[in-house]
């Protein structure tokens, strides 16, 4: 969408101009603080649907959950931050709609809150079991919020047998806290290997056999077809037939980009909220960040859920609302503890990449992964420096020799700062 520059929308919002942003997640907190670092002086509002303040989501399934991390540690921003930035904070409040025409939105408890710029950053949501599956059995969980967590908690007990559906990150990291407290675990992934959509064959597969040699029990290419139980879960039935035993049964089967707000408002849904590179929607009043944002890029859309994607998608709609006019260049990473394992990823790896692999010190080592011979991604298995490095090599496009990486005995700060 190009915009003419007499166009209102081009034009950058002044002090007396009012943003209001859905969603108090990771990309809506970050959206406001870099509004003010970018110079936005108005009126600022961020309006959250859960009842905590913005608080970081990946703890949440890691220490939040051993027990290691407190709550009040969770929160991203402290409590007086907001009002020293002038920003009004709504939480426990839905956005019911947004009229377009007059440019506000309507929240369920009907008051109308007016706006010359809004940003939805509406999150996802956690996918939920089948209703024909789970037959509304008690004992069944997803993990997504804060909310989530502290129902869980309780029910993880020492000689207790949890089933984890869905083999990918938030799975696996349920699975090494539960195993970790003494659970029984069983793991059923659809895929023939755990991690299928979000990792390399060779980095899920040194994750596999971390889990397997600490207990945990995988049923791969396998899918749940019935819950068991009368009130409360007792196991499961597969596919093939094969029975198993849970009185805790959580649900890791991915997320979904929150966009009921958006397609009511009859906005362009396609994996999420339509947007272009630069963060803009089909409204020319309207921008969208975070998980819920599907950016058009070139080599087609681009939407991910990951805690670096809020905040680097935050910060390029604050710094184009306030007319920089930047198109959108991801440089992803993630991270995952389990159990002793961090997992460190920069960039996209995808099928049929060159894999480099670096033994590092002891169990630790890092695959490094080339596309027609460009760099492109970096997983650290306990390898926090080889992770780092790599990561700086792609924020600047560099592309080391596959053959130097190989090679231990090369330091790879000599590398780094070779490019």
């Amino acid at each position: 969408m190009s915009l003419d520059a007499d166009h209102p929308a081009a034009a950058i919002p002044g002090n007396e101009s009012s943003i209001l942003i859905v969603g108090a997640g990771q990309a809506g907190l970050f959206t406001a603080e870099k509004l003010r670092a970018n110079g936005f002086a108005g009126s600022l509002t961020l309006i959250g649907d859960e009842p905590d303040a913005p608080y970081q989501r990946p703890p949440l399934s890691k220490a939040y959950l051993l027990g290691e991390l407190e709550r009040d540690r969770l929160k991203l921003k402290a409590e007086d931050w907001y009002a020293k930035n002038r920003i009004a904070l709504r939480l426990g409040t839905r956005v019911a709609s947004i009229d377009r025409a007059r440019q506000c939105v309507c929240l369920a408890d009907g008051t109308m809150l007016a706006y010359d710029r809004l940003v939805l950053a509406t999150g996802a949501t956690a996918r939920k079991l089948p209703q024909a599956i789970s037959r509304g059995l008690a004992g069944i969980f997803t993990i997504r919020t804060l909310a989530d967590i502290d129902a869980l908690r309780p029910a993880l007990e020492t000689n207790g047998k949890l089933l984890v559906v869905g083999g990918g990150y938030i799975g696996l990291e349920i699975a090494a806290v539960a195993r970790g407290l003494g659970m029984t675990v069983d793991v059923v992934e659809a895929s023939d290997r755990p991690l299928a959509r979000v990792a390399s064959a060779e980095t899920a597969r040194a994750v596999e056999d971390l889990h397997r040699s600490r207990g945990v029990t995988f049923h791969l290419g396998k899918a749940v077809s019935e819950l068991l139980g009368a009130d409360r879960v007792t196991g499961a039935r597969l596919g093939d037939g094969t029975i198993i035993a849970a009185d805790v049964v959580v649900a890791g089967i991915g997320g979904m980009p929150q966009t009921t707000l958006a397609a009511e408002a009859g906005f362009a849904i396609d994996n999420g909220i339509a947007a272009d590179a630069y963060g803009r929607t089909g409204d020319p009043f309207i921008w969208a960040a975070g998980d819920c944002a599907n950016f058009s890029l070139p080599g087609g859309g681009l939407r991910m859920e990951s805690v670096g994607n809020a905040i680097d998608s935050a910060d390029l709609v604050a710094r184009n609302i306030m007319g920089a006019r930047q198109p959108y260049k991801p440089k992803p990473w993630f991270w995952s503890d389990q159990f002793d394992l961090k997992l460190q990823i920069a960039g996209l790896s995808r099928p049929g990449d060159t894999v480099v692999v670096r033994q590092g010190a002891g169990s630790g080592r890092s695959h490094w992964y080339y596309r027609e011979g460009q760099f492109v991604a970096v997983d650290g298995l306990n390898a926090p420096r080889d992770y780092l490095i790599g990561k700086r090599l792609l924020a600047v496009s560099a592309s080391p020799d596959p053959a130097q990486v190989a090679d231990p005995v090369l330091a790879l700060e000599a590398l780094a700062s070779s490019k």
